[in-house]
C-alpha cells in the first residue's frame, strides 16, 4: 500500500510544515509526558499542591492524546 499527500505550495505550506513535522510533535508531547513521570516518581521535594499540579497536568496531556485516538507508540 502506498499514500501520496499532496499540497500546492506556497498556499498550503502551513498545512505541509504540520505533515511533515508529526512526528516531531509526537516526541515533544512524549518528552513533556516522561518529564512529568519522571519529576512525580522521583522529585521527593514536591509539596502536595505542586504534586498534585503535575499531575493534573499529565492526565490532561493524556486525556488529550485519548481524545484524538493518538498514542506514544
Amino acid at each position: 500500500m502506498e499514500a501520496i499527500l499532496k499540497f500546492n505550495l506556497p498556499e498550503e505550506q502551513t498545512e505541509f510544515d504540520n505533515a511533515v513535522n508529526g512526528t516531531k510533535w509526537s516526541i515533544v508531547a512524549w518528552k513533556l509526558d516522561q518529564h512529568l513521570r519522571s519529576q512525580l516518581k522521583h522529585n521527593d521535594k514536591l509539596t502536595e499542591k505542586q504534586y498534585d499540579a503535575l499531575q493534573e497536568v499529565r492526565d490532561k496531556l493524556w486525556e488529550i492524546v485519548n481524545e484524538d485516538s493518538l498514542s506514544f507508540d
